[in-house]
């Protein structure tokens, strides 16, 4: 490790260290929210400029990218408990500017399965809710009709043909399912839940470890080994809780299916609050804790949402999850910087790896503001 970067880790942690045991108030919840959600309003590019001269892109990221479609779906949640819709209206504006279309790379229809593609109808579904204008969910619906009636065969294996055209990586849990329940309860028909379900259960059989209750990024990870551990990415691991979080949100709990989900999501529960690290973080690698110290804000934050939320709703005992909720949210609260960036987010990646102090991504922002959004219902907010 280079000294000027161990230096900055040793500063963090210092800094950290007094924050980690604050006691959790709505009215700080909320307000280290807004902080962050401006902070990140503030360091888009500005839409209004990119629309009418066409650079839809925020540097390295379209508006429409997965990454960005995280961030709305945090963002989406924020929306709702903020007290301007001065965020509702900037997702707007970003749906506006695109004609309600899910994201196609470069205009490639080759990737209209694509799960990453789909993760911004979650935002346009949960502007619908609001706005109630039809044009918002249209092209969505229709994209998902075309799915529907020509699904893909290819198979889940991870050097398969067109192998990413159905969910073979476990992020594609968070980005695609909840919008194909979203559109299942708006269309009152039942089909585009068994789609996902038949989808996700095809994914679970392919990734899930049921002995660890953790979930392989994708195949490519089966055999291998990261300093004598099995491979358990955390940020993946993250995108599934959140995503189970986010599908039984919306799934009626008299649903057929409700069950499936509902057990899974307690095992993984259960594992998580095992391999929680004493610092309230999750490690980059969940099975490898010693191996990867540095703090990483994104995962955690998936995390700290999804089991939030199960105590909000009912599933987990608040008494038995309850602390280890707590010390993520404080942990993760810790690595907010004085103008508002969350730090320490893991680069775009597929396995562990590195975060960085002084670094930040759109899609751990999206991730904060789910966690809060529960933290905040959690500590007695309204």
């Amino acid at each position: 490790m280079k000294p000027k970067k161990n230096a900055l880790m040793l500063l963090a942690i210092l800094i950290a260290l007094p924050l980690m045991g604050q006691k959790i108030e709505p009215l700080k919840v909320k307000q280290i929210m807004e902080k962050v959600a401006d902070w990140e309003i503030e360091n888009h590019d500005d839409l209004k400029y990119r629309a009418q001269n066409k650079r839809l892109s925020r540097g390295k990221h379209h508006l429409l990218d997965w990454t960005n479609g995280a961030l709305y779906v945090g963002m989406s949640k924020w929306a709702a408990m903020a007290d301007s819709d001065k965020y509702y209206e900037w997702l707007k504006g970003i749906g506006e500017a695109h004609d309600w279309k899910l994201h196609m790379r470069n205009g490639d229809y080759n990737r209209i399965y694509h799960a990453d593609d789909h993760t911004v109808g979650q935002t346009y579904f949960h502007l619908y809710r609001k706005y109630k204008e039809e044009q918002m969910i249209k092209p969505t619906i229709k994209q998902f009709d075309f799915i529907l009636y020509h699904p893909s065969k290819s198979k889940l294996d991870w050097k398969s043909p067109f192998h990413q055209d159905r969910w073979n990586w476990c992020d594609a849990l968070f980005m695609s399912p909840p919008v194909w329940v979203m559109v299942s309860n708006i269309t009152r028909d039942r089909k585009y839940i068994e789609f996902m379900v038949k989808e996700w259960k095809a994914t679970t059989n392919h990734l899930f470890d049921k002995k660890e209750s953790l979930y392989y990024r994708d195949g490519s990870y089966f055999d291998q080994l990261d300093n004598g551990t099995k491979i358990f990415w955390g940020r993946g691991n993250g995108w599934v809780f959140a995503g189970l979080a986010n599908v039984m949100q919306e799934l009626d709990p008299n649903d057929k299916d409700y069950p499936y989900f509902l057990k899974l999501y307690k095992k993984i529960a259960k594992k998580l609050l095992e391999i929680q690290t004493p610092q309230g973080h999750w490690a980059m690698s969940l099975l490898g804790q010693k191996f990867y110290p540095t703090p990483e804000t994104s995962g955690s934050s998936f995390f700290t949402f999804g089991l939030a939320w199960g105590i909000n709703n009912g599933i987990l005992d608040r008494a038995t999850y309850g602390p280890a909720v707590e010390k993520g949210w404080n942990a993760i609260v810790s690595h907010v910087n004085s103008d508002g960036m969350l730090t320490y987010v893991q680069p775009i990646g597929a396995a562990p790896g590195e975060a960085y102090p002084d670094k930040t991504e759109v899609y751990g922002v999206g991730a904060f503001l789910s966690a809060g959004s529960e933290i905040y219902k959690l500590y007695g907010g309204n």
